[in-house]
This record gives C-alpha cells, sequence and structure tokens, in this order.
C-alpha cells in the first residue's frame, strides 16, 4: 500500500555557499528569508514566495561560528523527542546528540544539489512503516520536535533517484511560521530587496518536479513512485 501524500512542503538544498543562493533567490526570484536555524555544525535557511519554499542547507566549521559569534542564537526551550532516544533541550548543548540538519540528511556530494523533495503526510509512523515494509530505506525514522508552538512529526525516506531522499512531515499539530528547530526572521531587508527587481516575475507555487536521470531508467523510476507514494503518470509528449 502506498504512502499517502498531502502536499509539496518544501524543497531543500545542500551547498558549500549558502549565502550566494540566499542571496540570488532574494534579489532575482523574490524570495523572502523568513526563517533560520543554526547549530555548530549547519546553518539552515527558509525562503518564501508565494507557497512556494526553499530550505539552503549548509555545512558550518567552528571558524565560522567563533568569528560571527552565533553559537549562543540557537532557539530557547527547543526539545527534541527521537523515537524513544534521550530528550535534550537546545539550551543545553549537546553536539554528540544533536542531528546535523533537521527535516532531512547530510549529503556528502561535493557539488551544490537540490536533493530533497519535501512532502506533508497525515500519518507519519504508518506511512514510513509502509514504505519500510516496501522495500525503501528508512535514513530518519520518525522523529518528534516542538517548541511553544506545538510538535511535528517527520522521517526522511530514501528515493530511487540518485541523492534525491524524501521529508515526511506531519505538522497539524504545531501553529508556528515553518517548524519547530527554526528561528523567525524579520524579513523588511529582503523585501526592500525584492521589491526593486522589477523584472523578476511573481512566483505564487511550485509546478512540478524534473528529474535529470539515466537512460533506460525512466520506466524503473515510475514503477518506484507508483508503488511508493501513489502517483500516476500522465503523457506529456507522444
Amino acid at each position: 500500500m502506498a504512502a499517502s501524500l498531502r502536499r509539496l512542503h518544501h524543497i531543500a538544498f545542500h551547498v558549500r555557499n549558502g549565502d550566494k543562493l540566499t542571496n540570488d533567490l532574494v534579489n532575482k526570484y523574490k524570495f523572502n528569508l523568513f526563517a533560520e536555524r543554526l547549530t555548530s555544525k549547519a546553518r539552515q535557511v527558509a525562503l518564501k514566495n508565494g507557497s512556494a519554499v526553499f530550505v539552503v542547507n549548509e555545512r558550518l566549521n567552528l571558524a565560522f561560528l567563533d568569528k560571527k559569534g552565533q553559537v549562543n542564537n540557537l532557539l530557547n526551550e527547543q526539545v527534541h523527542d527521537h523515537c524513544g532516544f534521550e530528550t535534550f533541550d537546545y539550551k543545553n548543548i549537546r553536539f554528540e546528540h544533536e542531528p546535523e540538519f533537521l527535516y532531512d540528511v547530510y549529503q556528502s556530494y561535493v557539488v551544490n544539489t537540490a536533493c530533497n523533495v519535501s512532502f506533508e503526510v497525515n500519518d507519519v509512523e504508518g506511512s514510513s512503516k509502509r514504505l519500510r515494509n516496501q522495500g525503501c530505506d528508512i535514513l530518519v525514522p520518525p522523529t518528534k520536535v516542538q517548541d511553544r508552538c506545538g510538535y511535528v512529526t517527520y522521517s526522511v525516506v530514501k528515493s530511487i533517484v540518485g541523492n534525491v531522499c524524501h521529508t515526511l512531515i506531519d505538522r497539524t499539530n504545531y501553529d508556528g511560521d515553518f517548524l519547530p528547530g527554526f528561528c523567525k526572521i524579520n524579513n523588511a531587508g529582503n523585501n526592500a530587496r525584492s521589491v526593486a527587481v522589477g523584472n523578476s516575475c511573481d512566483i505564487t507555487h511550485f509546478d512540478h518536479i524534473t528529474y535529470a536521470c539515466p537512460q533506460q531508467c525512466t520506466p524503473e523510476i515510475l514503477e518506484w513512485y507508483e508503488r511508493m507514494f501513489g502517483f500516476e503518470r500522465f503523457l506529456m509528449s507522444r
């Protein structure tokens, strides 16, 4: 039985220079930077235009954090409960237990890549179990993250396509702007820069996602998405 998807939640990049991609999205495509997560190991920023949301993931080093003085700028009173493992508080940072990237996994590719297509689901645990029973690799088991606005549950599964993975998110019990673990950012400056770019087109939503696949792999990929997520094929050309 296929996992039931509600809607696309966000698309995530893993890049070596997060500032460059973030600036391009803001200045060229009118995206607004509205949320950020910063740890000793990684920086994750969320950008939005219409209903389209990108997350830019960048791995950091301690020298960068020491220079910026941002280690203590993590969210207050965040609690992360990972499938029965130790619950920890971000105010008492224990980096040996902290996930490098929330709602994602680290990508070892040396090139910049868009590699996570995240979907909202109603039942993360049930969806993950169904996918695992069909042979899908579960990279992050069902995990609960909460803050004052509520909690979300997520898991990460590996797709059949290269380094692409899918995060399944249930945020029906969360009233925050984005996801627990991210700090809200005042985007007045981003809005000002976006308005200045008069030639950019307004973006309302993601229409579709395209994979560049090796030759003769398309039938296998189509079958995998039909079986795992219940996608239906439609012909774009004859």
